[in-house]
């Protein structure tokens, strides 16, 4: 039981009855046995019906497995039970290892609803209840996995408002503040995911055919590409490749998008708090308490950006550990950076984004030059062990080292004084705004009141260059975001600024003489 659960439940006349969990999730854990049972189809279909002794025992190996998974399925419906009091929700399942958990109701901090594909189909969901906490471990979270959309809808409700009783009305301000463009899904394409995607899809279907003692290359239709391959140059059947795994990672992307942001609407809601409502197949409803929003983070990866696109990302506690973090943090898909803009300024009740990049203070040139030294690094790494290899083997690979680094050098320095330009920090009212990245330019906006650290470091090659990197500690999002490679004292300076006498304890002054002597 959760340490904020009282001893002992209620047990008076007034107390409600314990609920079960909706009966349609016996279809739910039955459906299980389909994945298996596709595998023998499959396999039967691909291998024309000869089944090797190495094929039966994985397929019988798979079958048992999803068998004892349906059954612990089946045992969790039978042993679950909920019920919702005056002051607290509980929940107890288990038949040889019995759990009972509870949180009481002013301990709710978010209320979110997820649906995979299955439990679409016979209409259910699940239904999370979180406390806020950075770890979601057993005691500081509740899950409903499979009621109806409905009573989903109801129970969230009942929650809330409990929660949020003693609370003042609504503001004027509640309703939406965005909704799905589908003009947005041109952004899809412009990530390597898709390709990512499509890679990992291939991989895993080779090693599962594999591990069943299935040659992949010896199959009708593989042999058949094989043959077209051979009929063409090298050169050309490298470029087709290439082709195909773009387009292919490309309807990937889209599909993502589709799945993954279909229907999406970002509200505020009564009692202070953002509901973001999304998905196709799992369909998710993520809330956000407002007063535990401590910012907003602007991301633009390099073909978003060049595209004039950015998605926003909640800087907020309370959405769990890392990974869970990253999965409900999402504001808005990828959109035009005017509009993510005027998101970030409608979320955080400010007249103007403050993800701008206006008066950011730049940073110093010796920055751009370690900028540069590394771009240099990396194309000597690359091209000087081409070289070698030229010099020992054959010309060619010289010759192929010379047009490497006449291809890198200007393509890394580039990067490098894009970089350069990217780095920038400012303050902007109560808030923090800091700027960095290369391949993807990250903008944070982070209230000032929210930073209860500082964490100052310097690499070996920062001393030498009289520069440090500053990092604002937190107890929302990444838990820490820096002002990178910025000088000393415009660093400390900027530390005292932001929250005055958090820093300065720390500090040892150099007396005067010391200083004079330095400078000598």
């Amino acid at each position: 039981m959760s340490a904020g659960a009282p001893a002992r439940p209620r047990t008076d006349a007034a107390t409600p009855g314990w609920e079960r969990l909706n009966a349609r999730l016996i279809l739910v854990h039955a459906s299980l046995l389909c994945a298996p049972l596709a595998s023998w189809a499959g396999t039967l279909v691909a291998t024309g019906g000869n089944l090797n002794l190495q094929a039966l025992i994985t397929l019988g190996s798979l079958l048992i497995t999803f068998l004892v998974v349906t059954g612990i399925g089946m045992m969790r419906y039978l042993t679950t039970r909920y019920r919702i009091t005056e002051d607290r929700v509980e929940l107890r399942s288990g038949l040889l290892f019995r759990s009972h958990r509870a949180i009481r109701l002013d301990r709710i901090r978010s209320v979110d609803l997820t649906a995979n594909p299955v439990h679409r189909v016979f209409g259910l969901t699940s239904l999370r209840i979180g406390t806020g906490e950075q770890t979601y471990s057993a005691g500081r979270k509740l899950t409903l996995d499979g009621v109806s959309k409905a009573q989903a809808a109801e129970l969230r409700q009942r929650l809330l408002s409990r929660r949020d009783a003693a609370q003042v009305a609504a503001s004027e301000d509640d309703g939406p503040i965005a909704d799905l463009d589908w003009s947005w899904i041109r952004y899809a394409p412009l990530t390597i995911w898709g390709v990512g995607g499509v890679l990992a899809a291939v991989g895993t279907a080779y090693r599962t055919l594999h591990e069943m003692k299935i040659d992949p290359l010896q199959l009708g239709f593989v042999k058949s590409i094989e043959a077209h391959y051979g009929s063409v140059p090298l050169w050309f059947g490298i470029l087709v490749t290439l082709l195909i795994v773009v387009v292919l990672g490309a309807i990937f992307s889209t599909a993502t998008f589709t799945e993954g942001w279909y229907g999406y609407r970002l509200e505020r809601e009564d009692g202070g708090t953002f509901r973001v409502l999304r998905g196709l197949l799992v369909t998710r409803s993520v809330t956000i308490e407002e007063r535990r929003l401590r910012g907003v983070e602007l991301g633009e990866t390099m073909f978003l950006r060049w595209a004039g696109g950015a998605r926003l990302n909640a800087v907020a506690s309370g959405l769990g550990d890392r990974d869970e973090n990253r999965k409900r943090r999402m504001l808005t898909p990828p959109v035009p950076r005017a509009e993510a803009l005027r998101v970030a300024a409608d979320v955080l009740s400010e007249s103007e984004s403050l993800t701008s990049l206006t008066d950011l203070r730049p940073h110093p040139r010796i920055a751009l030059r370690r900028r540069i030294n590394r771009a240099l690094t990396v194309t000597a790494l690359i091209t000087i062990p081409l070289a070698a290899l030229g010099l020992w083997l054959s010309t060619t690979l010289l010759y192929a080292a010379v047009a490497t680094a006449v291809v890198l050098v200007p393509v890394t320095v580039a990067l490098a004084y894009d970089a350069y330009r990217t780095l920038g920090h400012g303050m902007r009212g109560q808030y923090m705004v800091t700027r960095s990245g290369t391949f993807a330019h990250r903008t944070v906006a982070l209230q000032r009141e929210g930073i209860i650290g500082w964490n100052i470091s310097r690499s070996f090659f920062q001393r030498r260059s009289g520069l440090l990197t500053l990092g604002a500690t937190t107890s929302a999002g990444e838990h820490c975001y820096k002002v990178r490679d910025v000088s000393v004292a415009e660093g400390l300076s900027f530390a005292e600024e932001a929250v005055p006498n958090l820093l300065a304890p720390f500090l040892e002054r150099v007396p005067t003489h010391r200083r004079d002597r330095r400078h000598r």
